[in-house]
């Protein structure tokens, strides 16, 4: 399953700022009906994305309704990506 779409990239605080862009409701709908055949456990799925010219591999995880993906220090600084920016996503999803 290939996805695109774009969101604004946001800031999720734990012990350190983790960043983050939010799938939107409809295409995490999409994810979530083939959750069972695509995750390893807790509903982390496994995916490949592209943002910008970066290319990485990162695993997608349920909040709040919607799939979120995490980027990266290695993805975000390259790309110049700040909390608040709009960020556009290309994802894969393996069926297992």
């Amino acid at each position: 399953m290939e996805l695109e779409f774009s969101n604004q990239m946001i800031e999720w605080r734990g012990p350190a700022p983790f960043y983050y862009v939010p799938i939107p409701p409809e295409e995490s709908a999409l994810i979530k009906e083939t959750a069972r055949q695509t995750s390893y456990g807790w509903g982390v799925i496994p995916v490949r994305c592209v943002i910008g010219r970066t290319e990485f591999t990162t695993s997608l995880f349920p909040r709040d309704g919607v799939y979120l993906v995490p980027v990266k220090n290695a993805v975000r600084l390259p790309e110049k990506l700040q909390l608040g920016d709009e960020v556009s996503v290309s994802l894969e999803i393996d069926f297992y």
